[in-house]
């Protein structure tokens, strides 16, 4: 009878392994069923808001491109619409972004490299990080109003060029800061251990090895940057800049020595976003027009900053070896 029940019993025995294996694949079917879902829900939803996008450009550029001319982008705003161009806002942004580039970027990349290299792991530092990203979501209003109070009123900068390229500067720090930090870690452990077994110190193994090595992810994070400030309208309106302006700054290269000089720092100005925002505020359907064509030229502009930044990411990777 014993015998009989032992038979038995190993006779089932290779069922469970089976019901597992059953099991186990009816999971990864179910798996793949999932995944293949998302893949197709995420394509639709990506799709749908590049459409939305599109339909959105389109609008605007069939209703600017009547207006779209030379005469547009040399000539000053005026009361006639028929008249008017964008050629002090473009200037204007132009410099804004000059000073905003040139505030932000050394500052960004240094600080990058000392929370990625330099600095410990302890509280101060962890403090940094979480502050820094915090101040990536912080509203765009909120910078001017702290730039109103320490550039313009504070330091005495005015309503000025300096003004505002300092505010749109620490507006993409954050930004910055962190995309150049993921570059920064994303070059393999052993580029820093070679370098050091060399006998690099460590400022030779940043800059002749890291810093070339992340460039490519640098110079992206520097051009999204300032793609991002190049749009913003809310903290330039709060330092007071003009919405009608009829004169360019001062030229930066003179014909006397030294040549180069900085009084269009200080002179007032205007950009696209806020030249666009007077027109749409006009009832006259002429001025909305012109509104648009400012529009496609600011999209325009912001394009080619992000097509500059994939070249600039392609070319640099594309020689990077390891």
């Amino acid at each position: 009878m014993n015998g009989m029940n032992m038979n038995t019993a190993t006779a089932s025995a290779p069922s469970a392994p089976l019901r597992d294996l059953g099991a186990m694949r009816a999971r990864i079917k179910s798996g793949i069923l999932r995944q293949q879902i998302f893949a197709i829900t995420g394509i639709l939803f990506t799709s749908f808001a590049v459409l939305v996008l599109l339909a959105a450009f389109l609008d605007l550029l069939f209703d600017g491109l009547p207006r779209l001319s030379w005469d547009f982008l040399t000539n000053f705003p005026s009361r006639r619409a028929e008249q008017a161009g964008i050629l002090s806002a473009w200037v204007g942004s132009a410099l804004v972004m000059l000073v905003t580039m040139l505030a932000a970027v050394p500052v960004a990349i240094g600080a990058a490299i000392y929370l990625e290299e330099y600095a410990g792991k302890n509280w101060f530092t962890d403090l940094i990080e979480i502050n820094v990203t915090n101040l990536a979501g912080v509203p765009s209003i909120v910078y001017g109003l702290l730039a109103l109070g320490l550039f313009v009123y504070h330091f005495g900068f005015g309503e000025s060029i300096l003004a505002a390229g300092l505010t749109l500067a620490l507006l993409i720090l954050p930004i910055i800061i962190v995309s150049s930090r993921e570059a920064l870690r994303a070059v393999p452990i052993h580029i820093r251990e070679a370098a050091y077994g060399m006998g690099a110190t460590r400022w030779q193994m940043i800059s002749d090895h890291l810093l070339p090595y992340s460039r490519g992810g640098i110079l992206t994070g520097v051009i999204l940057g300032m793609a991002e400030a190049i749009g913003q309208t809310a903290p330039i309106i709060t330092i007071g800049a003009l919405t009608f302006i009829a004169f360019l700054p001062p030229m930066p290269v003179t014909g006397e020595f030294p040549f180069l000089s900085l009084q269009w720092v200080w002179s007032e100005f205007t950009v696209l976003p806020i030249q666009m925002y007077n027109w749409v505020s006009r009832p006259d359907k002429a001025f909305q027009l012109n509104a648009a064509a400012a529009g496609v030229v600011l999209l325009a502009m912001t394009l080619m900053m992000n097509g500059l930044a994939i070249y600039l990411r392609y070319q640099v990777r594309k020689k990077i070896k390891w």
